[in-house]
């Protein structure tokens, strides 16, 4: 998509809150920080405004949307809460965990949103420009990853305009994001059984505590960031590097240092909210080719891994965000 819109960047003060909302319930598209990443805001209700989202990122429809709510009590009026959604809302609402529950047969969504499911993506984001502007509008959003499919995530209003200058109508700059990875991405389905589908800040392990043993997924497309080539910085990524080779910028974490790093003192939680910013300054460099060094596979170090692991697979594998 050519650049089209004047992309106007507002603060995430009182004013840039209420010029974002005009824009969005105007029909138009925002890119607002969350507290996971920045997400590229539009009325959920709106077919035509939810379309654009997919037209600005360059996304392919099968790729469902999330969408976002104040509380649970906007998420009631568009999906099936039962008592385990209930007890999982109380627990990590507001904040990075969505979930994947059927859609009340009248719920004001637009299609492009599911993606033909009968089920629906929600969460209830923490960020306080987000909850303002949600606050503020009444309704639900949906809200996607803020850059272009096939690139790395935004944690910045910076990593926004890299990929979606002039394709979208405004960011509210809130500086970088708390968490840095996507929510944690989790199906609740019948006979009281469920499936984390996405590796997030929210761990296997949290849910659980809450929830008893998982049943795995059979790999099926129910939500965003399961497709196998994902969060990808456009150039050959090398994973568990040790140190850089000819022509390699390397990413570092704990003892191995590199032209960047993850988190100098080996810090999972600092290296989460760290990634991608790392790989957008690797993206940015002279060099041809990524290392990444090893990234300890616990905690959110899952998370971690799960994103470097797709955004090195090969490029003929399609992707979205």
């Amino acid at each position: 998509m050519d650049r089209k819109y004047v992309t106007e960047t507002v603060l995430a003060d009182a004013a840039g809150i209420a010029q974002a909302a005009r824009i969005l319930r105007n029909g138009g598209l925002v890119a607002v920080p969350t507290e996971t990443v920045y997400g590229l805001a539009a009325r959920a209700d709106s077919e035509d405004a939810v379309t654009r989202i997919f037209e600005a990122k360059g996304r392919p429809s099968f790729n469902p949307l999330i969408v976002h709510v104040l509380d649970i009590a906007g998420a009631e009026r568009i999906v099936e809460i039962d008592e385990r959604a209930r007890q999982l809302a109380e627990q990590f609402w507001p904040g990075p965990l969505t979930m994947v529950l059927p859609r009340l047969p009248d719920a004001k969504v637009a299609a492009p949103i599911t993606a033909g499911l009968p089920t629906l993506a929600v969460r209830s984001p923490a960020h306080p420009a987000m909850r303002a502007i949600l606050d503020k509008l009444g309704q639900p959003l949906a809200a996607p990853s803020a850059n272009a499919s096939e690139t790395v995530s935004p944690t910045s209003a910076a990593h926004v305009l890299a990929t979606l200058d002039g394709r979208i109508d405004a960011v509210v700059d809130g500086g970088p994001t708390e968490k840095g990875l996507e929510s944690t991405i989790i199906a609740l389905r019948d006979g009281g059984r469920w499936s984390l589908l996405r590796e997030g800040p929210i761990t296997r392990n949290d849910l659980a505590a809450v929830l008893g043993e998982e049943t795995p997924s059979d790999g099926a497309i129910e939500a965003p960031g399961q497709l196998a080539r994902h969060y990808a910085p456009g150039k050959p990524v090398r994973l568990n590097a040790r140190c850089a080779e000819d022509g390699e910028f390397l990413i570092g974490f704990g003892s191995v240092a590199g032209d960047v790093t993850l988190s100098e003192r080996g810090d999972i939680n600092e290296a989460a909210r760290n990634l991608y910013a790392c790989l957008h300054l690797a993206r940015e460099a002279d060099r041809s080719r990524i290392a990444v060094a090893a990234i300890p596979e616990e905690g959110v170090g899952k998370a971690i891994n799960d994103r470097l692991r797709r955004a090195a697979a090969p490029t003929d594998q399609s992707s979205g965000s």
